[in-house]
């Protein structure tokens, strides 16, 4: 056998090597798991989406001569949107000025990031305290594919127990609540629990001292319910499996 130029050195230097890599610490050698853990899933986030009704071409009710339903709607939304950052909240808004939306707009703004809940905000001159209305689609299972128009189906029951802390909330605050059922736009095509918020002026009563619908401090204590109730919906979801 003959031996090529350079290769008694290189035996040589290879034990030197391995002696080397032998006497490293422990701590300079790669360590390798024996099994490796399983990857802890990341929780769902928790986003609130506040569309505040109509807007721009569409003014929506007169509420008074010189207060137009869009107008406040915007305003409510804005002030809760204040209020529920403060919180540590991730928001989502289907407007933020005097703009025309759609409602198919406004539900692909909406299902374009996975909500918690979405609060639809309106406003009438009639009636007392708060409506408060969930889809009245029957329920059915959450598919892949969705209908569009009827994508609210697979969220009823997560509206309803939704409708529930806000009417818990509301009523804590002494502030009486109507609760309905209606086949509504967008909120049918939102895929996320979704309650609409309609709210009036407060009516004197037995109980009750009447609020007109432009009164600050009983709006704030609408919002204040409001916030109330999704700071308990958020904790309601984060013990879900």
């Amino acid at each position: 056998m003959r031996w090529t130029k350079g290769w008694p050195a290189i035996c040589f230097a290879l034990p030197l090597v391995l002696a080397a890599q032998a006497t490293q610490t422990p701590q300079t050698m790669p360590q390798i798991p024996s099994s490796a853990a399983p990857a802890i899933p990341a929780p769902p986030p928790f986003v609130v989406l506040l569309d505040a009704a109509h807007g721009g071409s569409d003014i929506g009710a007169r509420l008074t001569p010189t207060l137009l339903e869009k107008d406040l709607t915007l305003d409510l939304t804005n002030r809760l949107r204040s209020m529920l950052a403060a919180r540590g909240f991730d928001l989502s808004t289907t407007r933020n000025s005097d703009t025309t939306l759609s409602t198919v707009g406004r539900a692909e703004i909406a299902n374009s990031k996975p909500a918690a809940a979405c609060l639809i905000v309106h406003a009438t001159a009639t009636g007392s305290g708060v409506h408060l209305y969930t889809s009245s689609l029957s329920p059915s299972p959450l598919e892949k594919f969705m209908p569009w128009q009827t994508a609210q189906s697979a969220y009823i029951t997560q509206s309803l127990k939704l409708s529930s802390d806000i009417d818990s909330a509301l009523a804590h605050a002494e502030i009486p609540v109507t609760l309905g059922r209606t086949s509504l736009q967008p909120m049918d095509s939102f895929a996320c629990p979704a309650v609409a918020v309609e709210i009036a002026p407060l009516q004197p009563g037995a109980s009750t001292k009447g609020s007109l619908i432009v009164d600050e401090a009983y709006q704030r204590n609408i919002l204040g319910a409001l916030a109330a109730a999704l700071d308990e919906w958020r904790n309601e979801w984060k013990q879900q499996p």
